[in-house]
């Protein structure tokens, strides 16, 4: 035992990476303790195999007395704070609110871009419906952020219709070229000497579900046309539009990965090569005009007419298997959303093919905790949830499939009885390192997130997505947008549910909800990121139901999120998985969830993310929430 100082922090760092709350939980005190090994100034490379700027990492560092370090302690003591949690200076505070909420009384429309939420606010001043702006808001992400969304996307959404009180749930997602086989898929993994579907190229292309699912909507819901809707995009894709500081970083982290794939990608999405540079205007006048054809020939000109021919050569030309058939042959579904009830609230998801039940299944065995008198952040609360989640994932990579292919037990996953069994699992002492899924009853039976909601109160939770980045790579010359690669997400087992087919939905990660209170319309939310989704609803949920936060603190407050679970492709959780936090949690809970056996490490800018409207019980008054970690707005009128 050596006698030194240890610095217990997670943002030690050069600079916050946009993950991180603008709030330092640093802590210095003096203790002799045993060095951890291991622990160190170094540069972390995240999961996603990127490095991340010097941090320390979330194990105690111990700084021996020696020479060298004296400097070093001298400039800490000096600048850090002494207290034993984070430090409160918000004008609240409330160490997790960095903003207000948004309030309107007529309409309002929150999306991860600035121009965007304008998009869909001044469609919904020029009379039009929330679906309005929702489509109108989706289609300037497609422009604007396209390392997330865009038309070679699919499009899942939750819609609150307030003249007939009603919810409706639509699944816009493709499904995989009918003409690549089980065994042909092989036999070209095989030549590319993998075992799994690779994330670019022509392999994990399925069919672009989202303009069909903006069409599903219009019609049920629109009440402007489809060519003033997109105007408004076509005239920034036509003179330009700003790109913004994280959205050039994202940028310019695919094209060196995509830019050799067959097709248009670097004419498309690159200036002389390059990505574009924050602050500089971007324009693409081929999406401009693929829009304007939208605008006036519908979705039948893309899934019947000039671009679905387009489509067709080029992936004939290229040795790629989507075909004109596959795009004529494609249909969105109107779909139940289901719900459990968690502490008198009513949370609603999208059944699988996505993976929005976790949520439900989550929140059913945490409801037998008392998560307040726990606390927000508390080493207990956190361990619970962090578990409650490593089961259900396991289930997840189990069970979850296109329903039409597979039986799924979805009475069963979400029933309170087996949420007890679930929960009997749990030690509430240490962590598991391993977990298999359950048995429950069988009855037959990165991306962008906005929500938008009018004067009549209709309220819409939309999702959409190209899956990875910028997705496939593959952009067909003159079209102006790229292909998803969610196919990727299928898995080559035979025997798994979620198993490679022909016509068949894979596997989703994108997932919209809509929470209900007393039979009326609480809050349209959603929180994108990969597997971090439901971990990121469940959350938010726990923040403002259990921890009383309103709608903006809830989506600032400090995340975590626990990685390595097993996955629908077949892989299998190791070791229990690792949990990444982001800054503010405080270090009593990064020791104590270490000493339960959590690997935990830092993380960098994964944490998902979120935008929400929720409609006041009291005032009817619309309240927004938006993304500190991207570049959220909300704005109303």
């Amino acid at each position: 035992m050596s006698a030194g100082i240890s610095v217990s922090t997670g943002t030690l760092c050069a600079k916050a990476g946009p993950g991180a709350l603008h709030t330092l939980s640093i802590t210095t005190h003096f203790l002799e303790l045993v060095e951890f090994p291991g622990s160190y100034f170094r540069p972390k490379t995240t999961h996603q195999g990127r490095r991340a700027l010097p941090c320390v990492s979330f194990r105690s560092l111990t700084l021996i007395r020696r020479f060298r370090y004296r400097p070093i302690l001298t400039g800490l003591l000096f600048l850090l704070p002494l207290p034993t949690v984070a430090q409160v200076d918000r004008i609240t505070g409330k160490p997790f609110a960095t903003r207000s909420e948004i309030v309107a009384p007529h309409g309002m429309v929150a999306t991860s871009q600035p121009l965007a939420t304008q998009v869909g606010l001044a469609i919904l001043q020029s009379g039009g419906s929330a679906v309005d702006a929702a489509i109108g808001a989706n289609a300037a992400l497609g422009l604007m952020e396209p390392t997330g969304c865009g038309i070679g996307g699919d499009l899942f959404a939750i819609i609150w219709d307030a003249g007939t009180g009603r919810l409706h749930g639509l699944n816009a997602s493709g499904r995989s070229p009918i003409g690549l086989s089980f065994g042909k898929l092989q036999a070209e993994l095989a030549d590319l000497g993998v075992s799994g579907i690779p994330a670019h190229g022509m392999l994990p292309i399925s069919v672009p579900g989202a303009v069909d699912g903006w069409f599903e909507l219009h019609e049920r819901f629109g009440q402007l046309p489809m060519g003033e809707i997109l105007e408004p995009v076509i005239r920034y894709a036509d003179t330009g539009f700003p790109v913004s500081e994280l959205i050039a970083h994202y940028w310019a982290r695919n094209v060196p990965v995509l830019n050799s794939q067959p097709g248009a990608f670097g004419k498309t999405y690159t200036i002389d090569g390059r990505a574009p540079a924050a602050g500089e205007l971007f324009r693409n006048p081929d999406l401009a005009q693929t829009y304007r054809m939208l605008g006036r020939g519908g979705r039948n000109v893309f899934y019947r007419g000039e671009i679905a021919d387009r489509i067709d050569g080029f992936f004939r030309e290229n040795g790629g298997y989507l075909r004109k058939a596959d795009l004529e042959d494609h249909h969105s579904d109107w779909v139940e959303p289901v719900s459990v009830n968690y502490r008198g609230y009513d949370i609603f998801e999208l059944p699988p093919n996505g993976q929005g039940i976790a949520v439900l299944q989550i929140l059913n065995i945490l409801e037998a905790y008392d998560l307040a008198a726990m606390g927000q952040n508390s080493p207990r609360a956190l361990h619970l949830m962090i578990e409650a989640k490593k089961l259900v994932y396991e289930d997840r990579a189990r069970f979850y499939a296109d329903p039409a292919f597979a039986d799924l037990p979805l009475e069963g996953l979400l029933s309170k009885v087996y949420a007890a069994e679930r929960r009997d699992l749990i030690d509430e002492t240490r962590a598991a390192r391993r977990v298999d899924a359950g048995n429950p009853a069988l009855h037959q039976g990165d991306t962008i997130y906005l929500t938008t909601a009018d004067a009549n109160g209709t309220m819409v939770s939309l999702i959409q997505s190209n899956y990875r980045g910028m997705g496939s790579g593959i952009v067909v010359p003159g079209l102006g947008f790229g292909f998803q690669d969610r196919g990727q997400m299928f898995s080559m087992n035979p025997k798994h549910p979620n198993r490679y087919e022909p016509g068949k939905r894979p596997f989703h990660t994108i997932i919209p909800a809509f929470v209900m209170k007393d039979g009326n319309p609480w809050m349209s939310f959603g929180v994108m990121g990969g597997g971090m989704q439901p971990q990121g609803h469940v959350q938010i949920l726990v923040n403002m139901i259990d921890f009383g936060m309103h709608i903006q603190e809830a989506g600032d407050a400090a995340r975590w999120q626990h990685l390595g679970s097993s996955e629908p492709t077949d892989s299998l959780m190791t070791n229990g998985g690792f949990v990444e936090l982001e800054t503010g949690i405080p270090w009593q809970t990064v020791r104590a969830l270490e000493q339960m056996g959590h690997d935990v490490r830092s993380g960098n800018g994964g944490f998902g993310g979120y935008q929400a409207i929720l409609r006041h019980p009291e005032t009817g008054m619309y309240h927004g929430a938006s993304e500190s970690r991207k570049d959220g707005q909300a704005a109303g009128y």
